[in-house]
């Protein structure tokens, strides 16, 4: 990950109880990696991706491609659909672009409920959203924020990854694509070219380095850029907005953002995609 944006490491801590968590992570929205979390789950055991095939080898799963998407595609549109065992070996041979993309286990998978249980952290988890995301070596995942703005904690599994985070309040420097969670897919935030993209320059971001059995704390908003050091997967547990504030800001995101996104695709296709783009890029310059 490229070290030309300003950044510093996430603190590791290993077990914080409730009320210092949400004084001084949740409170602050602070990013925070958490050793111990995972220490008594059956999962930190069992978890691999052998097991997954074991449980739900035969399960049909989406795949999403790291391109962009053209014309009147929808910009979640899966690339593929295929087993998950399959998926899997493809990701034992090499396959770098398709990942799996919350994929949930409560509906799909919910023997995998019995490996784990939600951590005490001052935090009201919406648990009907325990999802699934899986990645191949070297892997990266566009940076973004989450359309409901829950506060994550992501627990991780098998290979090492890394992840840059950005704070919302820094935004108007991300090139932001209009009526899209996710910045420009031309910009490399791994390989940061402050001559293409100057607003770079403004950011000062942290870094998680997360291995088997860290869980990871992303306060709500926060944007995330993802590689991948080897085949991973990590479960994030959600606990969505609890101000009337980000209530509407989730509402307005998932019921007016979306659906205007989804309905220009269609009736407009690719001078839509186009047209943001543009805008993505001039609205950040002009913010410098």
């Amino acid at each position: 990950m490229s070290d030309q944006i300003r950044t510093s490491p996430v603190e590791r801590r290993t077990v914080i109880p409730a009320a210092e968590f949400v004084k001084s992570y949740k409170n602050t929205s602070t990013p925070v990696i958490l050793t111990e979390l995972m220490r008594d789950w059956p999962a930190t055991e069992k978890w691999s991706t052998d097991y997954l095939k074991r449980v739900a080898g035969d399960e049909l799963v989406p795949l999403y491609s790291s391109k962009p998407a053209q014309g009147k595609q929808h910009q979640h549109a899966a690339e593929r659909v295929m087993p998950l065992s399959d998926y899997l070996d493809l990701l034992s041979g090499g396959e770098k672009d398709l990942r799996m993309f919350f994929y949930n286990i409560l509906e799909n998978v919910p023997s995998l409920l019995n490996d784990f249980t939600y951590p005490e952290l001052g935090l009201k988890f919406f648990k009907r959203l325990p999802v699934l995301f899986v990645g191949g070596k070297d892997a990266k995942v566009q940076m973004h924020y989450d359309i409901d703005l829950a506060n994550l904690v992501l627990c991780h599994f098998g290979g090492p990854k890394r992840i840059l985070l950005i704070p919302p309040e820094q935004t108007k420097y991300m090139y932001k694509v209009p009526f899209s969670f996710s910045a420009l897919h031309s910009v490399n935030f791994g390989q940061a070219d402050f001559a293409k993209h100057p607003a770079l320059a403004k950011l000062n971001g942290r870094v998680a380095e997360l291995k088997h059995g860290d869980a990871l704390y992303i306060p709500s908003g926060y944007w995330h850029y993802i590689e991948y050091d080897d085949i991973g997967f990590s479960m994030t547990l959600r606990a969505m907005p609890t101000s009337f504030a980000g209530r509407v800001n989730l509402l307005r995101n998932i019921f007016v953002i979306r659906t205007i996104e989804g309905l220009m695709r269609k009736l407009v296709g690719q001078k839509w995609n186009d047209r943001n783009e543009r805008l993505a890029l001039e609205r950040t310059n002009k913010a410098l």
